[in-house]
């Protein structure tokens, strides 16, 4: 599944998802690198 996580301050990155982490993160995959952040979470009107 492609999921878009937070990177810093104003760094998105999108991805395959890996892996929910303990603390809140999740990881993706993009090609062979593995980034780890907030999840962006889709906003209800």
């Amino acid at each position: 599944m492609l999921r878009t996580i937070v990177v810093g301050s104003s760094v998105s990155v999108q991805g395959i998802f890996e892996a929910q982490l303990d603390n809140g993160k999740i990881v993706v995959r993009v090609d062979d690198r593995l980034y780890a952040g907030r999840p962006v979470v889709k906003k209800t009107s």
